[in-house]
């Protein structure tokens, strides 16, 4: 099926070949952003036509949120999955980087691109990611280690409580107020059981250590089609291309050298927590027009490898949707599911 411009892919990606042979139905291609990038896409938000649905993966939230399909595939390099299904009022989970092969899928940033899926309920996100998982030996990010039980994890009762971490992040005032409450009850319902972290500048830089690796290798992995379309490259990405340009080779080794490091702090840090509690967005969805969202409260974990999760728990003053993140630790996807399973049960219980 053509793209905007009538290109098309040479092959069917890993995805679509594992959904296919567990007989699964394809219902069609939903739009993304251009390039999986920064430019909005026209698709309307279910919730409010008047409004974005987010990106890069639009389309793929709208049509979960709109009942048109069950399930959705999507792509994460920032907050691409994660942020749409906080606007569209949908399960979002990207699981660990390296569960799902992303061969055949557009290569934007090697170190970053990360695949992941739209459902309504937390048995269908994990029982997705648990069919279309598996080892690929020519996605260099794939791991041949076994993956984790997602469906027994999503369904597990957790052995003890668990406790759960919140870090008090520079950015942290780009909250809408409705947003900030919302997670404010949140923490509140959850009780003894979040520790909150005061601010960690070591992590606030890591958002421009994110942008340097995804610019650099954007701007290296599409550099012929860079050139040979430049004209018909939107305005809002032809500026992000030349910033990336300008990107040196030594910034760029420099920033993957504090992407490794980060993994290693958050692999000691789930020593000691089940998850991380974050927002999804910053609050309801952008208005049509302007951008597809601010994904700061996915990018440190994106950058780090890290499953994550959207739970469609709040609701924002306009009665949209907003979205409350978890986030797990490395290839420890079962625990992070079985988390998300007693939190959004624990609040219910406590509503």
């Amino acid at each position: 099926m053509p793209n905007s411009h009538f290109s098309t892919t040479r092959r069917e990606c890993n995805v679509g070949n594992r959904l296919r042979e567990a007989g699964a139905v394809i219902m069609g291609k939903t739009k993304t952003t251009e390039l999986a990038f920064v430019h909005p896409t026209d698709t309307a938000n279910p919730h409010d036509a008047g409004r974005s649905p987010g990106g890069s993966s639009s389309g793929s939230a709208a049509a979960v949120a709109a009942y048109h399909v069950p399930l959705a595939i999507g792509t994460q390099t920032n907050g691409s999955v994660i942020r749409p299904a906080s606007f569209c009022g949908t399960y979002g989970f990207k699981p660990t980087r390296g569960v799902i092969s992303r061969s055949g899928i557009l290569q934007t940033s090697v170190s970053l691109d990360q695949v992941g899926c739209f459902g309504r309920t937390l048995d269908d996100v994990a029982l997705l990611v648990e069919t279309v998982g598996s080892f690929d030996p020519s996605d260099p990010a794939s791991f041949a280690r076994p993956r984790p039980p997602m469906l027994a994890g999503a369904r597990a009762a957790v052995p003890i409580e668990p406790d759960i971490a919140w870090f008090e992040l520079s950015f942290n005032d780009r909250l809408d107020r409705d947003a900030h409450e919302g997670i404010e009850a949140v923490m509140d319902a959850l009780g003894a059981r979040v520790e909150r972290f005061p601010t960690a500048p070591q992590l606030d830089a890591l958002i421009a250590v994110q942008a340097t690796i995804h610019e650099y290798e954007f701007c290296q992995h599409l550099a012929d089609v860079i050139e040979a379309h430049w004209d018909k490259l939107s305005s809002t990405l032809q500026p992000v291309i030349e910033r990336g340009r300008q990107i040196s080779k030594a910034e760029y080794e420099d920033a993957l050298a504090v992407k490794t490091s980060a993994q290693a702090f958050f692999a000691d840090h789930f020593n000691d927590f089940d998850a991380i509690l974050a927002p999804s967005a910053t609050g309801e969805a952008p208005l049509i027009g302007g951008s597809t969202g601010d994904p700061i409260f996915c990018t440190i974990w994106t950058l780090a490898g890290l499953p994550a999760i959207s739970l469609p728990l709040l609701v924002g003053e306009n009665g949209l949707p907003v979205g409350v993140q978890l986030i797990g630790a490395a290839e420890e996807d079962d625990r992070l599911l079985r988390t998300a399973n007693w939190v959004q049960t624990t609040l219910a219980t406590n509503a």
